[in-house]
């Protein structure tokens, strides 16, 4: 790829963040962005042959990562032996939630692309997508449990999604608003004590 193009390709990614941020992806106009960018309609369909393919390249490899390390995550945390999950969620999830956090700050207009513009887009069931397999996750774990002598009360099933869908929102408001990153790790150790003791109670493991 040459220089021209490289410049061309920036000027396009920029334009489209602003549109994107500003009216979300159904309300973005290619027309505004090739304007913005100073460049034609026919130079961008020659990169992207549509509005979703230019907002993949925004934020697809970012969000493909994020997942894709919140799933490794949850295996590492299966792959232990039932004492050590006992022992270790705690120090797991929290981890897993800095990390997540400190790569989603790194990328921050990624992630409000996603978390805020993303309508329309196989991008905007992340918190729903994250859910479920945080779901299945715990029930695997409630299982363990049992299993080892702590049985679980049952939680009905509209409530634990409300729980953990809420969950995640909360972490994420550190990207919406763009906390400081001290301020928000500080915040998201805050909100894992919150939300390990109300979990514990709730199953009644406190």
């Amino acid at each position: 790829m040459g220089e021209q193009e490289r410049t061309t390709i920036a000027a396009i990614h920029k334009a489209a963040t602003a549109e994107f941020l500003e009216k979300g992806f159904k309300s973005a106009s290619l027309r505004n962005i090739v304007k913005t960018a100073g460049v034609t309609t026919g130079a961008l369909y020659g990169y992207y042959d549509s509005k979703e393919g230019l907002f993949e390249a925004l934020v697809g490899e970012q969000y493909d990562y994020f997942m894709l390390e919140y799933k490794n995550a949850q295996q590492q945390f299966v792959g232990l032996s039932k004492e050590e999950q006992l022992k270790q969620v705690s120090d797991i999830s929290l981890d897993c939630m800095k990390r997540l956090f400190v790569y989603a700050n790194d990328n921050l207009n990624a992630f409000k692309l996603i978390l805020l513009c993303s309508e329309g887009t196989r991008f905007s069931g992340m918190i729903d997508e994250m859910a479920d397999i945080e779901t299945k996750g715990t029930h695997k774990f409630y299982s363990t449990l049992e299993t080892i002598g702590h049985p679980v009360k049952y939680i009905e099933p509209h409530l634990e999604h409300i729980l953990i869908t809420g969950m995640f929102k909360a972490y994420f408001e550190m990207i919406i608003h763009e906390i400081p990153p001290d301020e928000a790790l500080l915040y998201i150790e805050q909100l894992h004590g919150f939300y390990m003791a109300g979990w514990a109670k709730i199953t009644g493991q406190d």
